[in-house]
């Protein structure tokens, strides 16, 4: 069987410019231009699932990283009126969705996961899932994808998708139930390789026949000093969300090398000490056009040469 390509692509909010650039580096890079049109099968959470919304739609790079630097500032609006309607951000989220919706039914019009042109895993979180047993009914993660079978999602449209899995709490209301996957899978590597072994989606590829590049948007290098922390809701709740996305991210990492090996690579960036970059600090896009477009990526190449095309 052909070797069957994955990328999957972190979540991270305007971070997301990060992962673009160093995609367009890729493709610019000569034996790699491409890269995208080998894809088979594109995973991603939050910023990291409307990247792969847009290219499995056939959106180029430039177009979405325009998104980011144009749009970004607008998607990321905190404006003081509504800070005094939510009570200085305790009572409501920072963000209207509004912003964000405009921006992808222009980009992703009426399509739905099923009109898209490769196939595609986009995870969420379902707050309810209303089913009529009370013994049965619990929230749950929710991974949207579009592979022909039982339980698609093929007729879902793709905007609705893109807001779903970027609902992060206290950025973002809601959608329709659902919030940000990122509460489940910010890295949704390991979602995506057990879509390949599901066996109500046939053929399903041997994990010897799978590639595996991953994408992170950008870490910073944070810490919580000290041994005892006896803290309660208010002093948790400020760390708590970049705790737990960057430790389910690294448990990922560690999962896919163990199951790939040398099939699997990762490219996870990550920001010099003492920048640290929120998922909406719209400031520092200039900062990370830079840091994106000098960051070494050699052995990134090297393995997309020698493993990810080679095979």
């Amino acid at each position: 069987m052909a070797t069957y390509r994955i990328l999957s692509i972190d979540g991270g909010g305007i971070r997301g410019l990060v992962t673009t650039i160093l995609l367009q580096r890729i493709t610019a890079t000569p034996g790699l231009e491409n890269f995208l049109k080998s894809i088979d099968f594109i995973t991603g959470t939050s910023t990291g699932g409307l990247l792969t919304l847009g290219i499995a739609h056939g959106l180029d790079l430039e177009t979405i990283r325009d998104v980011y630097v144009k749009e970004g500032p607008i998607i990321f609006d905190d404006s003081w009126l509504d800070n005094l309607v939510d009570l200085g951000k305790i009572r409501g989220a920072d963000y209207s969705i509004k912003p964000l919706r405009k921006v992808l039914k222009k980009l992703l019009e009426d399509i739905t996961l099923g009109q898209l042109k490769k196939r595609v895993l986009v995870t969420a979180f379902d707050l309810d899932n209303e089913d009529p047993d009370p013994e049965k009914r619990t929230w749950k993660p929710k991974l949207f994808h579009n592979f022909p079978g039982p339980n698609t999602d093929r007729d879902i449209p793709a905007v609705n998708v893109g807001l779903y899995t970027s609902a992060a709490p206290t950025y973002f209301p809601s959608v329709d139930g659902y919030i940000d996957g990122g509460v489940c899978a910010i890295n949704p590597s390991v979602c995506a390789l057990a879509q390949t072994q599901d066996r109500r989606y046939k053929p399903n590829p041997p994990l010897n026949n799978i590639v595996l590049f991953s994408l992170g948007t950008g870490a910073s290098l944070e810490y919580i000093a000290g041994k005892t922390h006896n803290w309660g809701y208010a002093k948790w709740i400020k760390p708590l969300i970049r705790l737990m996305f960057d430790g389910t991210a690294g448990i990922a990492d560690y999962q896919c090398n163990q199951i790939l090996g040398h099939r699997y690579h990762r490219l996870a960036p990550v920001f010099p000490a003492g920048v640290t970059i929120p998922m909406d600090d719209i400031k520092k896009i200039p900062f990370m056009i830079e840091f994106s477009e000098a960051l070494k990526i050699n052995n990134t190449i090297k393995w997309l040469k020698n493993t990810w095309i080679a095979r």
